[in-house]
């Protein structure tokens, strides 16, 4: 990981880092900020489309927002996807011009357009996507074309030595990661209590995923 820098959208980085900064550990009196009900640490969300917002839900609010309404609120999904045959080649992740070998992948509907995030120190950065280098991963990939707008993300790890890893996510897992980076993150590169961070996360990512047609929810 580096904490160099790229291309930054303002609107979509003001609401990543406010996501970021709520994203999901509950404190015991956490309300649903729906209905008012009480809430466990584990709890889900629902995606604000309006003010591009998490706002924490229970169970109940959280139904009433599936994919597909034409409503203010969406659901967060659950499901975790992970892409055996997944495939990229160095040139084709260089070309997307991402300085870190950890990035995430949204639609976003209010944008208009998929957003590339990735940590760093103080929180997450976005970068300039060239279309046709994701065209072209994608082409290599279709079933990358799971992903659902504004509520989910591809998480892509490249790392020296290793076959690069791609699992799909609920979007809010995303904002949990950077702010579980940022809160470590010491020095250029983050340190090893941030390296230890990502470990744990890919590894419980890793855990819950099904291979993708698996017959994940």
């Amino acid at each position: 990981m580096s904490a160099a820098g790229g291309p930054r959208g303002p609107a979509s980085l003001a609401v990543l880092r406010r996501l970021a900064a709520t994203a999901p550990t509950a404190l015991p009196d956490e309300c649903c900020e729906l209905c008012g009900v009480a809430l466990q640490p584990e709890h889900r969300h629902v995606v604000d489309l309006e003010s591009r917002g998490l706002l924490c839900a229970c169970r109940a609010c959280w139904l009433l927002f599936p994919e597909g309404a034409q409503q203010r609120y969406r659901a967060v999904p659950e499901r975790h996807l992970s892409f055996p045959s997944f495939t990229l080649s160095l040139p084709q992740w260089e070309a997307l011009e991402i300085p870190v070998g950890l990035a995430f992948f949204l639609r976003n509907s209010l944008l208009g357009r998929l957003v590339a995030l990735y940590p760093g120190p103080a929180g997450a950065a976005e970068s300039a996507l060239p279309l046709g280098a994701w065209n072209e991963i994608v082409a290599a990939n279709p079933e990358l074309d799971e992903l659902r707008t504004d509520v989910e993300a591809l998480l892509f790890r490249v790392a020296d030595g290793a076959a690069p890893v791609c699992f799909l996510v609920p979007v809010d897992r995303c904002y949990e990661l950077v702010g579980r980076l940022r809160r470590v993150w010491r020095g250029f590169d983050g340190g090893t209590e941030a390296r230890a961070e990502l470990a744990a996360f890919l590894a419980d990512v890793g855990a819950r995923a099904r291979p993708v047609g698996g017959g994940a929810r």
